[in-house]
């Protein structure tokens, strides 16, 4: 009886210490979690994809997809990513075409593994943010009519009530990230976190540092850098060129054209889109365009539809789009509740976000950012005409200036098997700037390798390296 009692006495001790504050019990939502996704491939990591409510009251609730670290999730960081638009799909864009586990198939009905997905390195959150994007609604109309501030707002209070489903998650590293817009949205959620921060007595925000890729900052820098780019990539002449570099003024410039646009300024800019016309992805300017007519028929026939440029699936957006229509793939997914009256896109139609909000200035943010002891690296794909390199290496160069910081890593070439991976500088031990060569707008897509390792780095605090031998990464 003796053994028996010690026994029993053992279990108990077990058990009171596994629910005792000295470990912490995983929860997480069960109606949320992914069995398994139409076409998908055999993995060993979990999916949670759902609702979070952000006002109960206007009916109004964010869409989100979580996939767990590919190991050893429990002891990896939290990172959100957001893609831009303004108006578009995380879902869509970050999580099923660029840095999450899994590609469309090239069928449409199905998906393939992405060797190069960032949940080797992190758990994943993606948002469809705000309202009205991809899956997520508002039964209020009004709430349709948006801008930063509502959807910074909507990301804090969506933050907040994803942590209740994810306990877990609440004191681990959060890394927020994003590319495009996002250079918006990111420094404006986090300037909203670190407000709570500084005013609640009771849980804070665990920012270890944020990235975004090709990021809108300043709109009157970032346009006229476009023109400078195609100028520079020989995609316009010398003429055009420098007219639009000395005849319009963009200091005040507005999403569409600049300020007070002059004839010869007009004519400029006409000039220049006509000559790099239609047949080129601007996001990318060395590869190949898709043809939608062409792939949207052999998706409907069950064709492959695979058209690869350089490496990349140039079709790829549109066997998204046939997938994510799928009324068994919105099942599995927990999507549309609410049976939306319209299908699934990766940037909405009808929302209709402020067209003056575009022009804000994010440096002020970052600096706040920075001034908390909070990484920041500022990526760019070397290839991208829309948001090029050539602004935001200006404008971080800029705001170290104004921080006082001095470099500390020389502007460099950084290595990633053995090859160029892209340049990079440092300021200060908390501002980098980097390119990743051969890169587009969507850096992940394009140059998936080396977009996790740059991802790895910033996650570890690590720098970028700068010699050829191979890192453990490799």
């Amino acid at each position: 009886m003796g053994r028996w009692r010690f026994v029993g006495f053992f279990i108990a001790a077990i058990l009171w210490w596994l629910v005792s504050d000295n470990v912490a019990v995983v929860a997480y939502p069960a109606e949320d979690l992914v069995t398994r996704l139409p076409g998908q491939p055999k993995v060993g990591f979990r999916q949670f994809a759902g609702y979070v409510d952000v006002d109960v009251k206007n009916g109004r609730s964010l869409f989100y997809y979580f996939v767990e670290a590919e190991v050893y999730p429990d002891k990896k960081p939290l990172t959100l990513w957001l893609n831009g638009g303004p108006g578009c799909s995380s879902v869509g864009g970050g999580a099923f075409t660029e840095l999450g586990p899994f590609y469309p198939g090239g069928d449409g009905r199905g998906l393939r593994r992405n060797s190069m997905s960032w949940n080797k390195a992190s758990n994943l959150l993606f948002v469809e943010s705000p309202a009205g994007v991809g899956w997520s609604y508002s039964n209020t109309t009004s709430d349709y009519n948006t801008g930063d501030a509502s959807t910074a707002k909507d990301m804090h209070v969506f933050l907040l009530n994803w942590y209740e489903k994810f306990p877990e998650f609440k004191s681990r590293a959060l890394f927020l990230t994003g590319e495009s817009y996002a250079g918006h949205y990111i420094p404006q959620l986090a300037d909203v976190l670190l407000d709570h921060n500084a005013h609640s007595k009771g849980f804070k925000f665990n920012i270890k540092g944020v990235a975004i890729g090709n990021p809108l900052l300043r709109l009157d820098r970032d346009a006229p850098a476009t023109y400078e780019f195609f100028w520079s990539h020989g995609m316009i002449s010398d003429e055009v060129g420098l007219t639009i570099m000395n005849k319009c003024d963009f200091d005040d410039y507005i999403f569409g054209s600049p300020h007070n646009i002059t004839d010869s300024c007009n004519k400029a800019l006409t000039e220049a889109n006509e000559i790099v016309g239609n047949y080129i992805n601007n996001y990318d300017v060395i590869l190949d365009v898709c043809y939608p007519s062409i792939v949207q028929q052999e998706l409907r026939l069950k064709k492959m539809a695979t058209k690869v440029s350089v490496g990349v699936d140039v079709c790829m957006s549109y066997e998204r789009y046939f997938y994510f229509n799928l009324p068994e793939v919105q099942k599995a997914l927990h999507a549309n509740r609410t049976g939306l009256p319209y299908g699934w896109s990766m940037c909405s139609g009808f929302l209709n976000y402020s067209d003056t909000d575009g022009n804000l200035d994010m440096l002020p943010l970052l600096k706040r950012i920075v001034q908390n002891r909070i990484p920041v690296w500022v990526f760019s794909g070397d290839q991208d005409s829309v948001v090029p390199l050539l602004g935001s290496r200006t404008l971080i160069r800029e705001l170290a200036h104004e921080l006082n910081f001095k470099i500390t890593v020389p502007y460099s070439a950084w290595f990633h098997k053995k090859q160029v991976g892209g340049w990079a500088t440092e300021y200060g031990n908390l501002l980098t700037f980097a390119t990743v060569r051969g890169a587009a707008h969507m850096v992940p897509y394009a140059q998936p390798s080396r977009a996790l390792h740059l991802f790895s780095s910033f996650v570890r605090g690590r720098r970028l390296p700068n010699n050829t031998r191979p890192s453990i990464d490799e």
